[in-house]
């Protein structure tokens, strides 16, 4: 073997061992999955300031000392919306004791007709969770609220038969006000209380 061929092997096994002890130091800092997960979706939620159906101003401190599911959506919408807000009911009353500490926040999308009043009638007209918060605002803080927690919404249509096109996904926040997990829209009850649990289970 000459020389060349021998150095040439000598630097590909010291590449190669450090190449594994990087790994390996790598793997050992590293978090568990949940951890990791929660982490790392911090810059989904934040501040806001909104009024809920009952006129009263609110802040994100709505979100503290209990898991929150915050949903987007619209008093107009015609499935999404109401079908969100059933399953999620199904599922707090599958949590069991743990649905006792998990609470809703429905911010509309559509503050041009979703005022307090409207808001208010819409969640006590039955079929819908006890307790919900619903939000509203003028639109400029309707779209920083969205901007928080990168949710998109736009107008589809003129006039007064105009609908919404919005995110549909449930954002999960724990009782530090911090993004869990998410609810995809129509994931099933099992699934969305197995997830709910895991997370109240890792915090």
């Amino acid at each position: 073997m000459n020389r060349t061929r021998l150095t040439i092997i000598v630097v590909l096994v010291i590449g190669l061992g450090a190449l594994a002890v990087a790994m390996w130091s790598s793997m050992l800092g590293q978090k568990p999955v949940a951890s990791r997960t929660i982490d790392s979706a911090y810059s989904i939620g934040g501040p806001f300031a909104l009024t809920d159906q009952y006129g009263k101003p609110q802040t994100e401190a709505i979100l503290k000392g209990k898991w929150t599911a915050v949903f987007f959506g619209f008093t107009y919408c015609p499935d999404i919306c109401p079908l969100t807000l059933q399953s999620l009911d199904q599922t707090r009353k599958k949590l069991g004791k743990d649905g006792e500490n998990l609470q809703f926040v429905f911010i509309t999308v559509d503050p041009e007709r979703d005022t307090p009043e409207v808001m208010k009638a819409y969640l006590d007209s039955g079929g819908f969770p006890k307790g919900v918060i619903g939000l509203t605002g003028t639109p400029e803080q309707i779209a920083a609220a969205a901007r928080a927690y990168r949710a998109t919404y736009n107008k589809v249509g003129e006039g007064k038969d105009y609908t919404m096109n919005h995110t549909s996904v449930v954002y999960l926040m724990n009782p530090r006000g911090e993004f869990a997990v998410p609810l995809a829209h129509g994931m099933s009850i099992e699934k969305a209380t197995s997830d709910i649990k895991q997370a109240m289970k890792a915090y």
